[in-house]
């Protein structure tokens, strides 16, 4: 996908009258300032050249969400944060051609996943909280996951808790029936995939539960088909099955001088487990197990490093996937940190492949 930024990552499709859109970041590495959110649009020429959407000269603009509203705003959603740190993140929201207004929502509060309409109108936003811990520097230790719902189109929002989940983020919610929804979430222990279940429409949340596809602290994205099963974009390797890949963090490039200690306590959080292959799994069990795992495409994965200068890094990472009317699947994510990979992939390959294995 066209970008002008030596570092590309974290796209997000989206439907739209123009086309199908896809976000993401970009500049040259995350953490810095100079990380903005960029859009292109596919149309029947192809994809339109990136458009940068923000530009905040003191915050890296992360993860971006697209939401065309019911009442007729497009909306984009991300993150803003100093630095490396995540505990001090906001999330921005604007519409089309609009100023970003803040959310009010708790400090150190990320977003990635689509937001979703309740069948009473509310919004549910999937949230992550990167929890602070006074004088300790942000690992990711003590993440846990929460649903943000509006009642009045997003004026307003109030914040449910996912008991228990401490490690369980980037939650992504699957509409299973009226107000039935499940959410499944990457770790940040690098072990499996979880899933929750909501029965009242997102009010309460049983405990994260392991699936059995298993999650490398990298992201997922999950939605429901058309013929009622569950299919997951995702790396399935962990942290078992490579105990060798280890970084200290996730923003050791940065060198920013910051001499306070890691955040103790907590879970242990496992970062440069392999970002491949790319595969879609595949479940007909609500999302419990995921028998069927296609490949999409494979690599080595490596991501002990960030920079995308040095070529060290070869993930194929952040999946975001959706179905057209047709059945179609779309699906994009980062390919090496140096650029967004489009791939479409039609109903009658995944049947073919569903029945191979």
């Amino acid at each position: 996908m066209p970008s002008p930024c030596v570092q590309n990552h974290a796209a997000f499709l989206s439907p739209s009258p123009q086309g199908l859109s896809c976000l993401w970041f970009g500049g040259s590495l995350e953490g810095k300032s100079d990380i903005s959110i960029w859009r292109a649009t596919l149309g029947e020429g192809g994809w339109t050249p990136a458009q940068r959407l923000t530009d905040d000269p003191d915050r890296s603009e992360q993860n971006p969400v697209q939401f065309d509203a019911p009442d007729g705003r497009r909306l984009i959603l991300h993150t803003a944060q100093p630095g490396g740190n995540q505990d001090a993140c906001v999330v921005r929201m604007r519409a089309e051609g609009g100023e970003p207004v803040d959310l009010p929502l708790p400090t150190g509060t990320f977003v990635r996943a689509p937001i979703r309409i309740r069948a009473d109108g509310a919004w549910l936003l999937p949230l992550f909280l990167c929890v602070s811990r006074p004088g300790q520097r942000w690992t990711g230790s003590h993440d846990t996951a929460a649903l943000a719902i509006s009642a009045d189109a997003g004026q307003s929002w109030r914040v449910v808790h996912v008991p228990a989940s401490m490690g369980c983020v980037h939650m992504t919610l699957v509409p299973m029936g009226p107000d039935h929804y499940a959410a499944f979430f990457r770790r940040r222990q690098a072990d499996f995939v979880y899933r929750t279940e909501s029965l009242d429409g997102g009010e309460s949340w049983s405990t994260p539960q392991a699936t059995d596809l298993p999650n490398n602290n990298s992201s997922i994205s999950a939605i429901a088909l058309s013929d009622g099963r569950i299919a997951i974009a995702c790396n399935p390797v962990n942290a078992a099955l490579h105990p060798d890949a280890r970084r200290e963090s996730l923003y050791d490039e940065l060198g920013d001088e910051d001499d306070r200690p890691s955040a103790s306590g907590g879970c242990a959080p496992v970062w440069g487990v392999p970002r491949a292959p790319m595969v879609l799994a595949l479940s007909s069990d609500g999302g419990h197990s995921f028998p069927d795992r296609i490949l999409v495409e494979d690599g080595p994965g490596d991501c002990l490093s960030n920079d995308s200068l040095d070529g060290r890094n070869h993930e194929m990472s952040y999946p975001s996937l959706i179905e057209d009317a047709e059945g179609t699947l779309h699906l994009a994510y980062t390919y090496h940190r140096r650029a967004i990979k489009y791939v479409r992939l039609s109903r009658s390959w995944l049947d073919a492949q569903s029945h191979t294995g």
